[in-house]
């Protein structure tokens, strides 16, 4: 996730272009959902052109299929998919954590509990039952493991792991992989590695959450094939 996004009048596509990228990880807009631009003129206040150059980049970002004369669709899912997003999150991220652990000041570690804290209260929250605030839990989910790599370095790297986290952020919205009472206190875990500078503990313990998290959705996976397009 990108976080929020500033959109002035000169910006309308670039707001258009958020909408639409966020609503297709949230799972709003669903995996192989045509995209008509005559219904899409009536959900999003933009016009035809907006549209197709938002929907051209969302494409050349793996989000959306664009098939000539037949117009766009949201890209499908796929089990393999999956598997090929969590690995190349697990190459970018266990990397990112290795030189942000070795950098990383007293303001690194502040930043890293403050962004701890709110996922927990989130997590937390969830863990009771309170399921109205599934898209402020991805972000504060987003946020705390950016915190994690936000000392590596590479503002490359940082904005290659946003963008893949997207993608399996979005696997997750559509098999509603959630599991909080196990993902709350790995989270905790990964926050304790970090103020103790224990690389090798937090990259075993991040390739136990998304291997988790990956079996969760894989588990679902029946589910997925019931997606309207």
């Amino acid at each position: 996730m990108t976080g929020p996004q500033t959109v002035g009048p000169q910006t309308v596509g670039a707001g258009i272009y958020q909408r639409l990228r966020q609503d297709i990880i949230m799972g709003r807009l669903r995996p192989g959902q045509r995209l008509r631009l005559d219904q899409m003129k009536l959900d999003y206040p933009a016009g035809a052109s907006t549209l197709r150059e938002a929907l051209s980049r969302l494409a050349a970002d793996g989000f959306v299929l664009a098939e000539g004369q037949r117009g766009f669709q949201v890209a499908p899912v796929s089990p393999d998919g999956l598997r090929e997003i969590a690995d190349l999150r697990l190459l970018i991220e266990e990397a990112a954590l290795r030189l942000s652990f070795a950098n990383g000041t007293l303001d690194w570690e502040v930043a890293v509990i403050a962004a701890h804290h709110r996922l927990d209260a989130h997590e937390e929250q969830l863990e009771d039952g309170v399921t109205d605030q599934i898209a402020e839990w991805r972000l504060a989910d987003w946020r705390f493991h950016q915190a994690l790599i936000s000392a590596c370095g590479s503002a490359v790297m940082m904005q290659t792991h946003a963008e893949v986290f997207d993608k399996y952020l979005r696997y997750q919205m559509v098999a509603l992989a959630f599991r909080p009472a196990a993902s709350r206190p790995e989270h905790q875990a990964l926050k304790d590695a970090a103020i103790a500078r224990d690389a090798d503990a937090a990259v075993a313990l991040l390739r136990h959450h998304l291997s988790a998290g990956v079996a969760q959705a894989l588990a679902l996976a029946g589910s997925w094939a019931e997606v309207t397009p």
